[in-house]
């Protein structure tokens, strides 16, 4: 084959060391998921976050989130079909895919379970959709998708 590109070089190495290619803001990643094409956005919450929380609303870009549990409600228990369901919706292993949770953790683990599969541009929106806790242990105020006024509806 020819020569690694830089941006081939640097997921190699973010992949070598996180298991991913990265931790990306709910910004950076809105940004992506509008301006490119092929970019998807994985929402890894369960369905009852979905319908109680809200979900990202990227119907002004002509886009739908991909809804895929990672684990499933009521049980938490991983959901077995995970990585199969994601191939099913997001065949190109090339397009870069945006994972999303409430906090960056389920995110987290989906980004690493995909790229493991042979994806190559899996990356975590580390603040989630509701973001940490505030000063009185509330999320939605700080970070996240919803506090970085990106579009969203609910339920």
């Amino acid at each position: 084959m020819g020569q690694s590109t830089a941006l081939e070089n640097a997921i190699v190495g973010q992949v070598s060391s996180g298991g991913y290619a990265g931790d990306v803001k709910a910004f950076t990643a809105w940004e992506a998921v509008k301006n490119s094409p092929n970019a998807v956005l994985v929402d890894v919450r369960t369905q009852a976050e979905w319908n109680f929380v809200g979900v990202p609303d990227l119907s002004s870009v002509g886009k739908q989130p991909l809804f895929i549990e990672w684990q499933m409600f009521p049980t938490m228990e991983l959901n077995a079909s995970f990585v199969d369901m994601v191939i099913a919706a997001a065949p190109d292993k090339m397009a870069p895919l945006y994972f999303l949770c409430r906090s960056g953790a389920r995110s987290k683990s989906a980004a690493v379970a995909m790229t493991e599969a042979g994806y190559v541009l899996c990356y975590n929106i580390a603040p989630g959709f509701e973001g940490p806790h505030d000063g009185e242990q509330h999320r939605g105020s700080v970070e996240g998708w919803k506090a970085s006024d990106l579009p969203w509806v609910q339920g």
